[in-house]
C-alpha cells in the first residue's frame, strides 16, 4: 500500500501548518504585555529558536506572557529544533492551562497549540491520537463561536484526514474537509494575500496526500485539480515568489502523477512526472526522495535505484550524520529496491552499509531521547515546586489574616473589659468556642476543596476515550478509594501497535497520586520510542528507584504491546496481579509469566518479558488488587475464584459492559462496606472477523 511507501510526503505535508497570529479575538489578553509580545514576534521573524525558548520561559515566569502563550512558544521552538517529545509536552501544557479560560489571548493560543499538536501527530501517522486531541477542541471552538480562524480550519483538515485514514467512506470526514476548503476560499476572497493563498495550499496538500495514502485515487484527482487551479492563480498574482511556487508546483505535479497512476492513466502520469523533473525542487534532497517514492509506486525500480544513489551522494556531500529516520527513509528503501531487482551484490553491499551506521544511529537517538526526557522531568519538577510555593504563600496569607483578626479582637476585648468585666468573661468564653469551631470548619472545607481539585487533575491524566481501530473493543475504569489514589492505566496507539498498562502504586492518597503521575508520564514517553514492554519497565525502574525515591515508593505494573493485525502480545509483569485471558476451549484463566520485582524497589534490575502468539478472539482482563481483595462488612474478600467464575460465564459482547457488570458485582459483595483500596480494570478484545 502507498501508506507504507511515501512517509516523506506525509512529513512534508502535515508539517505545513502556517505560523499565523490570527485568533478569534484580538491580542488584548490581560496577561501579556506589549513589550513581551514584540520581543516574541521579533525572535520568531528572525527564526532564532534558542532565543524564543529563553524569552518564552523567562517572560512566562515573570508574568509578562500568559501561561498558554509561554507554553505555546516553547513548544513551537522545540518543534523547529526537531525535539518532538518536548514540543508535544509544551503544547499539551498550553491546552491544559487554557481549556477552561475565556480570555482572548488564552483562546488564541489554545487553538494554535491544538493545531500544531494535531499536525505533528498526523505527521507521525498517530491518527487516533490526532482525533482524540482535535475533536473536543473543535467542538468547544464551535460552541463559543471561535470557529473562523486559520487554526480552527487547520484542525478541521487534520481531523478530517485522520477520520479518512480509518474510514475513507466516512461522510463526516468528507464534510470536514469540504468545510475547511470553503473557509480557505472565503478567506482568499476577503483578502487576496500571500498568507491566505499559502494557508489554502498547505491545507489542500494535506487532503490530497491522505486520499493518496488510503488509495482513494479518484478523490485524490479531484483535490489535486483544486490544488493545481489554486497554484495557477498564485503564480499569476505573485509572479516574483518563484522559490515557493516552484516547490508547491513540483508537489502538485508529483501528487497528480501518483493519482493518475492509481487510476491506471499511466501515460498521463508519466507526463506529469516529467514536468516534475523540470522543477528546481526535484534536484533537492526532499525532491529526490519524493521522486524515488513515486517511482516505487509506479514499479519503476531501475529508476528508483538510480534516484536512491543520487540521495546517498547528496547526503555524503552534505556530511549528514545518519539517524534512525535517515536509515529508514533511504537505506532500507534502497535495500528493498535492490531485492525486487534481484541484485545480490548490491543487496549485500547495502546491508553492510546499514550495519555499519546502525549502532551509532541508535546511540544518537537514545542520547536525544534521554535529553528530552530529562528536560521534561526538570520542567515537571519546576511546576511542582511552583505549586508548592503557591501553597506556602496561601498558608502565609491565611496566617496573616488570622493574626490580624486576633489583634482586632484583642483590642475589642480590652475596651470591652473596661466597661463590664463580668460581661466580658461570658462573651469571651462564647467567642473562643465560636472561633475554634470556625477555624476547624474552614480548614476542613479548604482541605476537601483541594482534594477535589487533586482528584479532578488525577482523573484527567487517565484516558476517558479509547483506541479506535477496526475490530478492537477496549474499555477501562479507575475508582480511587479516597479522593485521590495511586492506581493508573493508559494506552498509546501507534499504527497497528497498541501499548497498554495497568498499575498500582504503593500506598494511597496524595503521595501515591504524585508517584502515579510520574509513572504515567514515563510510560507515555518511553512507549513513543517503540521500546519493548520489558525495556520500558527496566528504564522506568532506573528512573523511579534509587536515591531520588526518598519515600521508598514503588509501583506494580502489567505492561503489554499488542499487534492489532496479527494478535501477537508481548508483555512484562512487574510484580502485578496476573491478568486473565479467555480461551475457546478451557474458558478464562490466569496468564503464566516470569516473575519480576515491582518498579522502584531496587535500581539496576533487568526486567524479563513474555509473549503470546495470538490473542484474537480471546478477551484479556487486567485489574488491580482493589478487585479481588474487596471486602464486605465481615472482612470476606471478593477473591480470585469468584472473579474467574464471573468471567467464565461472561459473553464478552462489550468490554465496557463487562467492566460495569464486575463493578456492580463488587459493590454487591461489599454490601455497604467502605472500599479498602483503589479499583482499576481494563478489558481488551480483538474480535475475529471473517473475510
Amino acid at each position: 500500500m502507498i501508506s507504507h511507501r511515501i512517509p516523506l510526503l506525509a512529513c512534508a505535508l502535515a508539517a505545513s501548518v502556517v505560523l499565523s497570529f490570527s485568533g478569534c479575538h484580538t491580542r488584548t489578553g490581560k496577561s501579556s504585555s506589549g513589550e513581551a509580545v514584540n520581543l516574541m514576534d521579533a525572535a520568531s521573524k528572525a527564526r532564532d529558536y534558542e532565543r524564543i525558548l529563553f524569552l518564552a520561559d523567562s517572560l512566562g515566569k515573570a508574568g509578562k506572557l500568559s501561561k498558554g502563550e509561554s507554553n505555546y512558544w516553547q513548544g513551537y521552538a522545540h518543534y523547529q529544533l526537531g525535539q518532538r517529545e518536548l514540543a508535544e509536552y509544551f503544547w499539551q501544557e498550553a491546552i491544559r492551562v487554557t481549556e477552561n479560560s475565556e480570555d482572548p489571548v488564552d483562546l488564541t493560543y489554545y487553538a494554535k497549540s491544538a493545531s500544531y499538536l494535531t499536525s505533528q501527530l498526523c505527521r507521525y501517522a498517530e491518527y487516533a491520537s490526532a482525533l482524540h486531541t482535535a475533536l473536543p477542541i473543535i467542538n468547544r471552538l464551535e460552541r463559543i463561536q471561535c470557529d473562523t480562524t486559520s487554526d480552527y480550519t487547520n484542525l478541521l483538515i487534520f481531523a478530517g484526514c485522520a477520520k479518512t485514514y480509518f474510514d475513507k467512506e466516512d461522510p463526516a470526514a468528507t464534510d470536514m474537509l469540504e468545510r475547511a476548503y470553503q473557509m480557505h476560499m472565503d478567506n482568499i476572497r476577503r483578502k487576496e494575500s500571500r498568507t491566505s493563498y499559502r494557508d489554502a495550499v498547505a491545507g489542500i496538500n494535506n487532503v490530497a496526500y491522505i486520499w493518496i495514502n488510503v488509495e482513494g485515487y479518484d478523490k485524490a484527482l479531484f483535490w489535486t485539480s483544486r490544488l493545481g487551479n489554486l497554484l495557477q492563480e498564485y503564480r499569476q498574482k505573485f509572479p516574483a515568489d518563484k522559490s515557493y511556487t516552484d516547490k508547491q508546483w513540483a508537489r502538485y505535479k508529483l501528487y497528480h502523477a501518483a493519482a493518475l497512476e492509481g487510476v491506471g492513466q499511466h501515460q498521463e502520469a508519466e507526463n506529469e512526472y516529467r514536468d516534475y523533473q523540470e522543477t528546481d525542487f526535484a534536484q533537492t534532497l526532499e525532491g529526490l526522495t519524493n521522486a524515488s517514492e513515486y517511482l516505487s509506486i509506479a514499479h519503476r525500480w531501475e529508476e528508483a535505484v538510480a534516484s536512491y544513489r543520487s540521495i546517498m551522494e547528496y547526503l555524503q556531500n552534505e556530511n549528514m550524520v545518519y539517524s534512525l529516520e535517515n536509515i529508514q527513509r533511504y537505506l532500507l528503501k534502497k535495500y528493498r529496491a535492490y531485492q525486487i531487482l534481484h541484485r545480490q551484490d548490491s543487496i549485500n553491499l547495502t546491508a553492510r552499509q546499514i550495519c555499519e551506521v546502525l549502532d551509532s544511529a541508535i546511540i544518537n537517538n537514545r542520547n536525544l531521547d534521554a535529553s528530552e526526557l530529562h528536560s521534561i522531568h526538570v520542567r515537571d519538577m519546576e511546576i511542582v515546586e511552583a505549586e508548592a510555593r503557591s501553597a506556602r504563600q496561601r498558608q502565609i496569607y491565611s496566617a496573616l489574616v488570622v493574626i490580624i483578626l486576633v489583634i482586632a479582637f484583642t483590642i475589642y476585648i480590652i475596651f470591652r473589659r473596661r466597661a463590664d468585666k463580668k460581661l466580658h468573661k461570658a462573651h469571651e468564653a462564647l467567642k473562643e468556642a465560636y472561633d475554634q469551631l470556625e477555624e476547624t470548619t474552614t480548614v476542613k472545607e479548604r482541605m476537601e476543596s483541594e482534594l477535589r481539585i487533586a482528584r479532578d487533575i488525577q482523573m484527567s491524566m487517565v484516558p476517558s476515550t479509547f483506541a479506535l481501530y477496526p475490530g478492537l473493543d477496549m474499555f477501562a475504569s479507575m475508582t480511587p478509594a479516597r479522593e485521590v489514589g495511586g492506581d493508573l492505566y493508559g494506552y498509546l496507539l501507534t499504527g497497528d501497535k497498541l501499548y497498554f498498562v495497568v498499575g498500582d502504586v504503593s500506598g494511597k492518597g496524595v503521595p501515591a497520586s504524585l508517584f502515579m503521575a510520574q509513572a504515567t508520564r514515563l510510560f507515555q514517553t518511553l512507549a513513543k520510542q517503540g521500546m519493548s514492554p520489558a525495556e520500558i519497565c527496566t528504564r522506568m525502574n532506573d528512573a523511579l528507584s534509587g536515591e531520588d525515591n526518598e519515600g521508598n515508593m514503588f509501583v506494580t505494573m502489567f505492561l503489554g504491546l499488542l499487534d492489532l493485525k496479527s494478535g501477537h502480545l508481548s508483555f512484562c509483569n512487574a510484580g502485578h496481579n496476573p491478568p486473565i485471558l479467555g480461551d475457546p476451549e478451557k474458558g478464562c484463566d490466569f496468564i503464566q509469566m516470569h516473575p519480576n520485582a515491582p518498579i522502584g524497589v531496587l535500581p539496576g534490575l533487568d526486567f524479563q518479558g513474555d509473549e503470546i502468539e495470538n490473542i484474537k478472539g480471546r478477551p484479556l482482563f487486567l485489574y488491580t488488587d482493589g478487585l479481588n481483595e474487596a471486602e464486605n462488612p465481615a472482612h470476606e474478600q471478593f477473591g480470585d475464584d469468584r472473579l474467574l467464575t464471573f468471567l467464565r460465564n461472561c459473553s464478552f459482547e462489550s468490554s465496557r459492559q463487562v467492566i460495569l457488570d464486575i463493578a456492580a458485582d463488587v459493590e454487591k459483595h461489599r454490601n455497604g462496606a467502605e472500599p479498602n483500596d483503589d479499583l482499576t480494570m481494563m478489558c481488551i478484545n480483538i474480535k475475529v472477523t471473517t473475510e
